[in-house]
């Protein structure tokens, strides 16, 4: 879906090197906006409720991840997404869409109606298209979407790390960008190469191999080692003593990456060196998306939260949470998403349903435990 009527050979050139040419292009993507998100469909089926069915009398931070709002049928989602609270934060934990005209105009959007956003990039945001500004390389396409949010008020893993103070607080909210390294294999034994040429075998490619371009890195695994570097760099000096929601767009853990069907995809959604960064950075919760298995869970005693809404064939068959923007701070009193299973497939519970549980991630204990810290 296109929301940008402005003629792509009429794009400005941007220059990697010149931070005038990169602001220019993200002025020029704010000036073009479509308002495309900005109202629902008319006629459109059902979609998530974004704000609490309860409303919780303050302030909170809520998430969302994998909006893919180019995709039919999500731009109602969109559209629909709107606080509880004049106070409400919203994380936006990547793959807002594909086409910078359309990243630029859902942000808008949500800048107007949230009280402070919070976005990291995904994969999505990273495809390079064919021409115009679409077919930057992935960095500097970076570099055009974190200057169009700083034209906007929204904080990016480029900026200083926000400290929420309201209910549940003070928690500093960490956004991140770390990509991924090919070091979750299905064979722990094999060479990044040889588990690559074994994915190929059995069909199993990531699309961002042929539409992300990491220039000038070498591949994108050695953009995530100096992702990794720096974001290493700037949690050192965080208060260890001040407790944080970390965000990355790809799980920093590999226990959620279990639930895929093809393993070999696995190699797609994180590293191995962030294993022990929820422990070691203090995490109260860690906020991701990626996956398209909404869930909540805990991993070595720490909240996880995969706030994705995903495609509709996919939201449509397995339900949504609601409400789908997912609290975030403070804790909920219980596990947000639960899925049971009815014989007929899994399916996210709604709220009051009951039913066989489809998997127990979180015994009640454990839970309480997460939040009471």
């Amino acid at each position: 879906m296109s929301s940008n009527s402005k003629d792509n050979s009429a794009d400005p050139v941007v220059n990697p090197a010149d931070p005038e040419s990169v602001a220019a292009a993200a002025d020029y993507l704010l000036s073009g906006r479509a308002h495309a998100f900005s109202a629902p469909d008319a006629g459109a089926a059902k979609t998530p409720e974004a704000g609490t069915d309860v409303d919780p009398g303050h302030a909170t931070v809520r998430a969302i991840a994998d909006l893919h709002a180019a995709s039919r049928g999500n731009r109602s989602v969109v559209a629909g997404l709107q606080p509880s609270h004049p106070g409400d934060w919203l994380i936006v934990a990547g793959d807002v869409a594909e086409r910078l005209a359309d990243i630029a105009d859902v942000l808008a959007t949500l800048a107007e109606r949230f009280a402070r956003v919070i976005w990291v990039p995904g994969n999505h945001e990273l495809w390079g298209g064919r021409i115009g500004l679409d077919g930057l390389a992935a960095p500097t396409r970076y570099a055009v979407m974190v200057e169009i949010c700083r034209q906007l008020g929204i904080d990016t893993p480029e900026d200083p790390y926000p400290l929420w103070e309201g209910a549940g607080g003070p928690v500093r909210i960490v956004p991140l960008f770390l990509l991924y390294d090919y070091s979750w294999r299905p064979d722990p034994h094999a060479s990044m190469s040889e588990a690559l040429a074994a994915a190929r075998e059995r069909r199993v490619v990531a699309t961002d191999e042929y539409l992300i371009d990491p220039a000038p890195f070498p591949s994108v695994s050695a953009w995530c080692s100096e992702r990794l570097a720096e974001a290493t760099r700037t949690l050192s000096r965080l208060d260890p003593s001040v407790p944080t929601v970390l965000i990355n767009h790809w799980p920093l853990h590999r226990e959620p990456t279990r639930m895929l069907f093809l393993q070999d995809f696995a190699m797609w959604c994180g590293t191995e060196h962030t294993s022990q960064w929820p422990l070691r950075y203090n995490a109260q919760t860690c906020v991701y998306g990626h996956l398209h298995i909404p869930r909540s869970h805990i991993v070595d005693g720490v909240r996880f939260e995969e706030v994705s809404l995903g495609y509709p064939r996919e939201w449509q068959r397995r339900g949504f949470p609601e409400p789908l923007a997912r609290q975030i701070v403070p804790v909920p009193q219980a596990p947000p998403v639960r899925w049971l299973d009815d014989g007929e497939g899994p399916h996210i519970a709604g709220p009051g349903e009951t039913g066989h549980p489809f998997r127990e991630d979180i015994t009640a204990d454990q839970w309480a435990e997460v939040a009471g810290k």
